[in-house]
């Protein structure tokens, strides 16, 4: 009671000191005061009266997520439990065991493993499911809570119950936490005679200097480098300065990179360049795809608005939103949206709707047109447009189906548990696939297409209203059906490839993975023979 108490009288506190220090506009923090005060009185009627017993921190959480849920998809609470996972976004560090896992089947799975680090050493795989951390029963656990207990501090021990595909019984593993590191740069080398290939997962500490050092080495390696190609696809993004950074690595210095506009006008800033770059003039491709976010973002559009380079892939996520975090008291921070940045045309590339979190796409005819240094048109609002879109298996909605249900992550998990190794990355070819359609047979794949479920929505109508359809639908079904099932063979190459990645990172890590999917890579291929076609490179980067 005596906490409950403390809270209402900070909560009154709080609001006071708002009010007072935002005295212009004297209502509207009126409208602040009162409601934070109706807050603490709710919460405090609601652990004291309430039928059932509450947990306040609990209770606190769910009320501060909806809150912040209510703005956009960006603007986080975090809590002193999550502080170690906020490092790894921002610094690519954090102390725990090294291995990414997600909860696959209600148990929780290890995905990845990060070489050299705890997990690695202590001999645990991609696949391994954890049934118990400590002796505490890990099912029914939000990833949250699994997350919050494998981190600790360094040199600490932990002991897991591991179930492993292939094995009838599960065993123990002890293993001590450390600081943990992922490169930001799982792979760079030449992908062709005179071409680099630099490939950055997450803009985290030193992204920048990474960068430039990979792109100094190829060019040590090869003094005849005629190109170079940088891979930013499934990259969310990370720290605003070092996409400056990275940004600086191509184009001069004194150059403007991003001007970030809000609500509180003193902190609106504009970054430019502060190096002398490593290199202006080496033609140079970027890779993005739908999932290249923010920082990705800045850096293929700034790329682009100074016609520096030529952006290969698929249209953008769209977020260009800048968060920064404030202390909020008792070790937790709360991660807010406080403006939105503008690159060099002065085009914002944020999708302006949402759905489930998901940025919607905007027609082009509602996008606002701007002109890159060269007069190039470019658009603003949902995302960077590639200047050459290549999308060849992106729309297929089974390649997403088969990632979605983690069927090929099972499948590899499955195949691999009997082979100690596999050939070198160079030669790793997967040939099995029959025995992958009869895995997906038993696995009894089936998913939903969008003109399925446009046929269910349109049966239930038409059922509402009295009209009798089922004969002509049954047959589009039927259709339907039939197209699904030859759509494993229409994509083999696809799910071979995603296939051989996978199997790649089992046994090679990161690095295996990214060297393997770069055999068959479409975009690569292209940005190969762009770069070595400079005519053509130069009259795209015309207006």
């Amino acid at each position: 009671m005596k906490r409950l108490i403390k809270f209402s009288i900070l909560a009154v506190v709080v609001a006071l000191s708002v009010a007072t220090t935002f005295q212009p506009n004297s209502n509207k923090y009126f409208e602040i005061t009162k409601n934070i005060e109706i807050f603490a009185n709710l919460y405090k009627e609601l652990n004291t009266y309430y039928v059932d017993e509450i947990e306040p921190a609990q209770l606190m959480r769910v009320g501060i997520d909806a809150m912040v849920e209510s703005l956009d998809p960006y603007t986080n609470y975090i809590s002193e439990s999550q502080i170690e996972g906020y490092r790894f976004i921002t610094e690519g560090r954090y102390n725990g065991i090294g291995a990414s896992s997600e909860t696959i089947k209600d148990l929780i799975t290890i995905t990845e493993l990060y070489e050299g680090q705890p997990a690695d050493k202590a001999g645990l795989k991609v696949g391994d499911r954890i049934l118990a951390i400590d002796g505490k029963v890990t099912k029914g656990k939000t990833q949250e809570d699994i997350n919050n207990i494998l981190r600790g501090f360094p040199g600490t021990e932990v002991e897991l119950l591991i179930e492993r595909p292939g094995k009838t019984v599960p065993f123990s593993v002890k293993l001590l936490r450390d600081e943990v590191e992922a490169k930001n740069i799982p792979y760079s080398g030449k992908i062709a005679d005179h071409i680099g290939y630099i490939n950055l997962s997450t803009f985290t500490r030193d992204a920048g200097a990474n960068v430039a050092d990979a792109l100094r080495t190829l060019q040590g390696e090869d003094p005849d480098l005629k190109g170079v190609v940088l891979d930013l696809r499934g990259n969310g993004g990370g720290l605003l300065n070092e996409a400056v950074n990275i940004a600086n690595v191509f184009i001069p210095k004194n150059e403007l990179v991003v001007t970030t506009r809000g609500k509180v006008k003193e902190w609106d800033r504009s970054f430019k360049t502060l190096n002398v770059p490593v290199d202006t003039e080496i033609p140079l491709v970027i890779l993005i795809n739908n999932r290249s976010a923010s920082a990705s973002e800045i850096v293929s559009g700034v790329i682009q608005d100074y016609d520096r380079g030529v952006i290969i892939g698929q249209l953008s996520y769209g977020k260009g939103l800048v968060q920064n975090t404030r202390d909020i008291g008792y070790n937790a921070k709360v991660k807010l949206t406080t403006a939105k940045y503008y690159i060099p045309s002065g085009r914002c590339i944020q999708a302006v709707e949402y759905d489930n979190g998901e940025p919607i796409d905007i027609p082009e005819s509602e996008r606002t047109p701007f002109k890159t240094r060269n007069g190039r048109k470019v658009l603003d609002g949902g995302g960077v447009k590639p200047d050459l879109v290549i999308d060849r298996d992106g729309s297929s909605n089974v390649l997403k189906q088969l990632d979605k249900g983690h069927i090929i992550f099972d499948f590899v998990t499955n195949y691999c548990a009997s082979k100690t190794q596999v050939d070198p990355v160079e030669t790793l070819r997967f040939t099995d696939f029959d025995v992958f359609i009869n895995y997906v047979a038993g696995r009894n794949f089936d998913y939903d297409t969008d003109t399925e479920k446009l046929i269910t929505q349109l049966e239930t109508k038409a059922k509402e209203e009295g009209f009798s359809l089922g004969v002509s639908l049954e047959t589009v079904k039927q259709q339907i059906k039939s197209t699904k099932e030859q759509e494993l063979t229409l994509f083999k190459d696809a799910i071979v490839d995603m296939i051989e990645k996978e199997i790649a990172g089992r046994y090679f890590y990161k690095k295996g993975s990214v060297q393997v999917g770069l055999r068959n890579d479409l975009e690569v291929q292209e940005a190969i023979k762009l770069l070595n076609d400079p005519a053509r490179y130069q009259s795209m980067l015309k207006s």
